[in-house]
């Protein structure tokens, strides 16, 4: 189980980081959540992989999860979302104002004034 979990992750981060590096909008976002994700689930895993476990400690249990990764976890989701969706108005007004969604501002070689037009 916890290596289907490490795999995950793994391939989680993998796709972020190079969605991350992508030259347009979009993919940018979308790596930015796919590694807030990786995060997330790497939270949660760290409070114990445990199926049917109670999540406090009680007498007499041996196996028991973490709450407090849950909770992390939780307040990790709220937080992304709204940061997702502030980075998505950027972006949307960003490629409103330009009709480019490059995130790099290279100039347009159409609109080459620099070139002794005096």
């Amino acid at each position: 189980m916890e290596l289907l979990i490490a795999s995950a992750i793994g391939i989680m981060t993998a796709a972020g980081i190079y969605l991350v590096l992508r030259l347009r909008t979009f993919p940018v976002i979308l790596g930015i959540s796919l590694l807030t994700y990786a995060v997330n689930v790497f939270l949660f895993t760290s409070g114990r992989v445990a199926v049917g476990a109670p999540p406090v400690l009680r007498d007499g249990v041996t196996t028991y999860t973490d709450p407090l990764p849950q909770a992390l976890v939780l307040t990790a989701i709220v937080i992304s979302f709204g940061m997702t969706a502030v980075v998505v108005m950027i972006g949307l007004g960003a490629f409103l104002g330009s009709d480019d969604d490059h995130v790099d501002d290279r100039p347009d070689p159409s609109d080459d004034t620099s070139e002794g037009t005096s």
